[in-house]
């Protein structure tokens, strides 16, 4: 199924001399999408995907296979996909939310909102270095141990840096994970309720989760493990916070939407999603902001992967600090990767060309895969659409 809605725009130009309808268009980008798209799904046998593309605020969506693989429901722009760690850019909104609402500072350290981690080294560690990776050597997951609210702040209160903070990058589920934490505790509210019924209606998403409603557990796909067994992701410590957001491909486009302009929005909610895209340290290619990444466009398929792959995921890998912080930039491409055991997302945007990809798909298939996808359809986008920002 191929939807476009609100196209506005009656012709593209080309090149010289040539203009296309908007219904050629349509037909164009289905066409580079289905030769990116369809050959991944194969390969990795992906039960099914969502893809959505935005150009300069007009969608299209692309539903490929099935939602699950028993019943054969379909997959539409309305199904619900884990999205993994693409969530972090949602806990980094409300955290800089949160700073507009003056309930916290990037710059304060962590243990100022939670007295029993006082004493420990979360008393000379940032909310910035949290949201950033740069604690000093937290892990990329919690020891299998630590499975209780008691067990989480004990590991913290023990935890030794192996960095100075600041110096390293070592991805890490518990160092962002807390960032969400803290900020919930600054606004006096659970973090679950926070996006549930403060950021994402403020955002405008209306099939966004943590805790999936019964009325709306139709549209929740199956993801399928690697023995192709259906599964979802069960609860765990700052899971809500690390990688707890399901999602549709219609919401999610509309949040890449928001990233590029975010002009619609409240003030603070619009500076805050701002304040997402400052860079704060550099490693290669890539530089990292608060949830995003991101690359100078163009940029190769190779520096991408790169800036993508196992060794910067799962080793620590030594910064450059930006020092002040990089602002917001139009003329790069912006991504996060997102997985659980069953789902694999990936979601890209270059806010200079108002061109953005969301992909989820019910596998949790490689990273490389998802990135040259995108990389495929925005690159022929720009080339061939000669599409420019407004």
């Amino acid at each position: 199924m191929t939807r476009l809605r609100g196209f506005a725009v009656t012709v593209f130009f080309l090149g010289a001399g040539n203009c296309v309808a908007a219904d050629n268009v349509a037909d164009r980008v289905k066409a580079v999408v289905d030769a990116a798209i369809q050959p991944v799904m194969q390969e990795h046998a992906i039960p099914g995907m969502a893809v959505a593309v935005t150009l300069n605020g007009e969608q299209f969506y692309f539903n490929y296979g099935v939602a699950s693989k028993e019943s054969g429901q379909q997959v539409t722009d309305d199904t619900i996909f884990e999205i993994g760690s693409v969530s972090k850019t949602f806990t980094a909104t409300l955290a800089t939310y949160a700073q507009e609402s003056k309930t916290l500072s990037l710059s304060d350290h962590a243990s100022q909102y939670l007295p029993s981690l006082r004493g420990s080294r979360f008393d000379r560690i940032s909310l910035l270095d949290l949201g950033t990776y740069t604690a000093g050597g937290l892990p990329l997951q919690f020891p299998d141990h630590v499975d209780s609210h008691e067990k989480m702040i004990a590991y913290y209160n023990t935890w030794q840096p192996t960095y100075a903070a600041g110096t390293h990058r070592l991805y890490s589920n518990p160092s962002i994970g807390l960032l969400g934490f803290l900020t919930a505790k600054s606004m006096s509210e659970p973090f679950d309720d926070l996006m549930e019924k403060k950021l994402f209606p403020m955002l405008g998403l209306k099939q966004s989760y943590i805790r999936v409603p019964q009325d709306q557990m139709s549209h929740y796909a199956y993801g399928y493990n690697k023995e192709d067994k259906p599964i979802r992701v069960g609860p765990g410590v700052l899971d809500a916070e690390a990688y707890g957001v399901k999602s549709s491909s219609s919401d999610m486009l509309h949040f890449v939407e928001v990233n590029m302009q975010a002009a619609d929005l409240d003030e603070p909610l619009q500076r805050a999603v701002v304040a997402t895209h400052k860079g704060y340290y550099r490693v290669g290619d890539m530089t990292q902001g608060l949830g995003w990444e991101f690359y100078p466009y163009p940029i190769a398929l190779d520096r991408l992967i790169a800036g993508n792959s196992s060794k910067m995921i799962l080793e620590a890998n030594e910064v450059t600090r930006l020092n002040p912080a990089l602002p917001p930039q139009g003329n790069v491409l912006v991504n996060k990767t997102g997985s659980t055991s069953g789902f694999g997302t990936y979601v890209a945007f270059v806010p200079a060309k108002g061109i953005g990809i969301v992909m989820l798909a019910n596998k949790n298939y490689p990273i490389p895969s998802r990135v040259k996808a995108a990389h495929q359809v925005l690159a022929a986008l720009d080339a061939q659409i000669g599409l420019s920002a407004r």
